[in-house]
């Protein structure tokens, strides 16, 4: 489908259609998929809505950052907020820290709470220290696996203690987060916690620590 099409699409009555002119921009550059992204960023069907905001952190212009920060902070449906919170992720833009944090600490739903937390870790921004071990005390056990990635991806050696407190957690998926994230944070514990997963009952955390034991030591013979 050309670009005239995919336009048009948009502005059908029929929802499917609108959907599927969407998924089409996923091959369309992001200069030119951007402005046709913003046209289902009012659509009718919360779905599309969805979509497009996502759409804009992986097919990005110019515009699409203060259009991100503008959902997150002001619109009414917490999906959608979320949505925009997970966006600024994609697009790493350093700029998205201090409302990511914002979001973290003040909007009431907790899905909003948890798409920034992962937005927070894809900035790799070490200042994500504080809020990230806010989210490790929460009950929720997807703030925890987040919170846990996160720590991973910055990098963060001065929470590993914190998040080896989770090597015996019930939720498999927590441990097999703090697997991954382990082999980013070469410590002097990171390596005897690996050990411990690698005997995990669960293939998939011991698989994922025997990854990192291997992340590890090529690290250190590089």
């Amino acid at each position: 489908m050309d670009l005239e099409q995919i336009s048009a699409q948009l502005k059908s009555e029929d929802s499917k259609d609108r959907m599927l002119a969407l998924a089409s921009l996923r091959d369309v550059p992001a200069a030119q998929a951007a402005p046709l992204i913003r046209q289902a960023l009012h659509d009718k069907n919360l779905q599309i809505r969805s979509m497009a905001v996502f759409a804009l952190g992986i097919k990005p212009d110019e515009e699409s950052y203060d259009i991100l920060i503008n959902l997150l902070t002001s619109d009414p449906d917490y999906g959608i907020r979320a949505d925009a919170a997970g966006a600024l992720g994609y697009l790493e833009d350093p700029r998205a820290f201090e409302t990511l944090v914002r979001a973290f600490y003040e909007d009431t739903d907790w899905l909003v709470r948890f798409s920034a937390a992962v937005s927070l870790g894809n900035l790799k921004d070490p200042r994500a220290h504080d809020v990230l071990m806010q989210a490790l005390q929460s009950d929720e056990v997807v703030m925890q696996q987040a919170a846990i990635a996160a720590v991973g991806e910055i990098g963060d050696l001065e929470a590993v203690d914190e998040i080896l407190k989770f090597a015996q957690s019930e939720d498999w998926l927590v441990r097999q987060r703090l697997a991954e994230a382990l082999g980013y944070l070469p410590t002097p514990k990171t390596e005897p916690a690996l050990r411990y997963l690698e005997k995990d009952s669960q293939f998939q955390v011991a698989e994922s620590a025997r990854i990192s034991l291997t992340r590890l030591h090529k690290r250190k013979d590089g």
